[in-house]
């Protein structure tokens, strides 16, 4: 189906505020139709006694998720962006996409294939998803090469930056490539003929492929017709040509296009009728039996040499490639036609993402910034010091993440500091917060890290992260077998007149440096005596073993944090009926649980005005008369990753404010460990507050979540101020 088909079946109401216009994007109105008909009728003729548990409600999680991507994907035609900042988002796209099919949709054919389909508050079956999911993941593909082929190669190229196609090259050009290919890809590239003794070889999770078409014999007589050229993965897919043989500008061709001009010589002797590039998406979730298992590091290591080789959920080939070659590798990868996909391009883009490195452009990037860094701390070099004045609070990336690495450096090198602990789920093996947490073993601190080794595709990195700390000394755990560790907490115990005091940082994102140039996150630090004991008894929980501790400050799941959050949505709606000032304000990456969600229904109902600030994947449907009329939806998308998880509740007057690790999922409610911690000094809630409602005023990068399940984008009127929440924070907060 074609993207216009889709739009044209697809009728949304538009939505209208005082402030901005809402622009409507082309495709993406039909991805969240998740029933056969609107919910509103219904709804409006049961104010009185509705039913929570009705499917007209909700959302499908993963057609969500797909909206999300979708969102992502628009950034590549908004000329706001730089041109190689819209280049990445293209990119980001493709990466998302992957981790979707081999994540979400091979969780799906899981369910299906071993008979544990479940179904979701919006009723739809793992098959009626997978339905959907083919319908719109193969338009958005499409609409994806459309603008990289008409919008944004073209746009490169007025900048003089070229990808020169084989029939481009000039002489001197292909002489070149020639001798590239000849030094740096020959050696190490392994074609492969399939015949009885070669079977069709066993491909890596989404590695660049060929499948040739061969005519003749070779050496041994053999004419079997076709051949596999794997990619070598260690190879850059991008090569920048000498600029002494060209005309000027950057000028790169295709890793691809350099195997594909040069595959005659990989099979010698046999005529090569046709070279196709494909790639195949595998299953590479990581399923690890907890019953039979003695050593959760040994079991992860054996899991990941298997996740490269998982059952095959997704194929792209190129668009040209003949039907007879799709349809033997379909038949070869147990794929129907619904999962595959034919593409006016490279079929790894991906691996483009470091085509800023390799042309140095600047001046088509967004430009750097300096972080901000608070004067309470800009004055004292001792943060300990700082901490003990006053609780201070971070907002990454406009606010520097320097002094969460100066926190432990300082504590590395301080003799007065006894012991450190803290939780890594992302950090990277050779990050700063690894060198300090290493001087502080070796200085002879104590140090204990509880490392959550399943975060998702960084298991590896999170491995040998472990065996470097082991090295040095530090006690490593891995948390509680069944829940994952979530939750950024540092502890630091101190000696000082009168005894030991704590320090603790607590966070919203997680501990890695270059995220946190990336990703909007807080961090929080304190010293406040009752929150540093709470965390300091976490982490007894994570390292030892009993019953759970009380604790006063934090909420934790998946103990508290559920029933707390369930308690102040509950105490809103009751302040509502009773005529007292009801509000709340969130601000997550994703809402997909149900409970919650039949909470904030009822709060709604109550009269509370509900106001959530989601990235992603949202299943609560706004804006539904007499049932959620009183919620509204929203997510930005821009340069940074929007990743704060901030819950705001206005408690009649005396509003509450926590910041948390959480999103509003049952996983991480339920099945993970993590922390919600109270932002008690009221000018820091105050500021909390008042930054949350400048992502309400934004009229840039927000887009607005309809009844229907589609997103409208907001944009200002004509005359009428730009507001762009990342932009407005990064002149208030960062040094620039």
């Amino acid at each position: 189906m074609t993207v216009n088909k889709i739009v044209s079946k697809t009728t949304t109401s538009k939505v209208t505020t005082p402030r901005a216009a809402v622009n409507k994007p082309a495709i993406d109105a039909d991805v969240a139709n998740t029933t056969v008909s609107t919910p509103e009728a219904d709804a409006a003729s049961s104010v009185e006694g509705f039913d929570l548990n009705s499917h007209d409600y909700y959302i499908n999680r993963e057609l969500s998720h797909l909206q999300f991507n979708y969102r992502v994907l628009r950034q590549t035609v908004d000329e706001n962006h730089p041109l190689l900042n819209r280049m990445m988002f293209c990119c980001i796209f493709s990466s998302n996409m992957d981790e979707f099919f081999e994540i979400r949709v091979a969780g799906l054919k899981h369910q299906i294939k071993y008979g544990r389909e479940t179904v979701g508050p919006d009723g739809l079956t793992p098959d009626q998803v997978l339905e959907k999911i083919d319908t719109i993941t193969h338009a958005f593909v499409d609409e994806q090469y459309r603008v990289l082929n008409e919008e944004l190669i073209p746009a490169l190229q007025r900048e003089n930056i070229r990808f020169l196609r084989r029939r481009e090259w000039s002489d001197k050009q292909t002489e070149w490539v020639a001798n590239y290919f000849e030094k740096e890809i020959l050696p190490v590239i392994n074609p492969i003929g399939l015949d009885p003794s070669h079977p069709f070889p066993r491909l890596v999770n989404k590695s660049l492929n060929f499948i040739v078409e061969l005519e003749g014999k070779d050496a041994f007589g053999r004419e079997t017709g076709m051949g596999i050229v794997p990619a070598p993965r260690s190879l850059p897919r991008m090569v920048r040509l000498p600029d002494e043989i060209c005309d000027g500008g950057d000028n790169l061709v295709f890793l691809s296009s350099i195997i594909h001009n040069h595959t005659d010589s990989l099979f010698p002797g046999m005529v090569v009728k046709g070279c196709y590039q494909f790639r195949l998406t595998r299953n590479a979730d990581l399923v690890l039996a907890h019953d039979d298992m003695e050593d959760l590091a040994s079991a992860l290591r054996g899991e990941l040499l298997s996740r490269r080789f998982g059952d095959a959920v997704r194929l792209e080939v190129a668009d040209n490639c003949p039907e007879e070659l799709v349809s033997f590798l379909l038949k070869e990868f147990g794929l129907s036609e619904r999962e595959l996909y034919r593409v006016r391009g490279p079929v790894n883009l991906t691996r483009l993402m470091n085509l800023g490195a390799v042309i140095n452009r600047n001046d088509l990037v967004y430009p750097s910034f300096t972080p901000g860094i608070p004067k309470t701390l800009n004055s004292k070099q001792d943060i300990f010091e700082a901490v003990r004045q006053k609780d201070i609070l971070l907002l990454h990336p406009y606010q520097s993440f320097t002094p969460v690495v100066d926190l432990l450096r300082q504590a590395a090198k301080d003799p007065s500091v006894a012991a450190i602990k803290q939780t890594l789920y992302r950090s990277g093996a050779d990050s700063e917060i690894v060198v300090a947490l290493v001087d502080a073993a070796r200085r002879g601190k104590e140090v204990t890290v509880v490392i959550e080794l399943r975060a998702r595709f960084d298991e590896a990195e999170n491995l040998e992260l472990a065996s470097r700390l082991q090295e040095a000394g530090v006690v490593v755990v891995y948390g509680v077998v069944g829940y994952k560790t979530h939750a950024k907490m540092i502890l630091i115990v101190r000696r000082e007149e009168g005894g030991f005091k704590r320090y603790v940082h607590l966070g919203t994102g997680n501990y890695h440096a270059g995220n946190a140039r990336l990703y909007t996150d807080y961090s929080f630090m304190t010293c406040d005596e009752a929150l540093t004991k709470d965390v300091h008894k976490i982490f007894q929980q994570l390292t030892g073993m009993g019953k759970a501790l009380k604790i006063k400050k934090l909420y934790h799941a998946p103990f508290t944090l559920h029933s707390k959050m369930m308690e102040l949505i509950e105490r809103e709606a009751t302040n509502a009926e009773e005529g007292k000032t009801a509000y709340i304000l969130i601000k997550v990456n994703s809402l997909t649980d149900p409970k919650i969600m039949k909470a904030l229904l009822k709060a709604s109902q109550a009269g509370v005005k509900i106001e959530l600030v989601i990235r992603g994947i949202c299943c609560l449907r706004p804006g539904i008369p007499g049932v959620s009329e009183n919620i509204t939806v929203r997510s930005v998308i821009g340069r940074f990753l929007e990743h704060t998880r901030v819950y705001y509740f206005e408690n009649d007057g005396n509003p509450e404010v926590y910041g948390a690790s959480a999103d509003w999922m049952v996983r991480n409610l339920v099945h993970r460990v993590e922390t919600c911690f109270p932002i008690e000094d009221k000018k820091l809630s105050l500021r909390v507050k008042n930054e949350l409602e400048t992502y309400l005023k934004d009229n840039c990068q927000s887009w607005l979540l309809q009844s229907d399940g589609g997103y409208t984008q907001i944009q200002p009127e004509e005359g009428e101020e730009r507001i762009c929440v990342q932009q407005t924070l990064l002149e208030t907060l960062s040094a620039v």
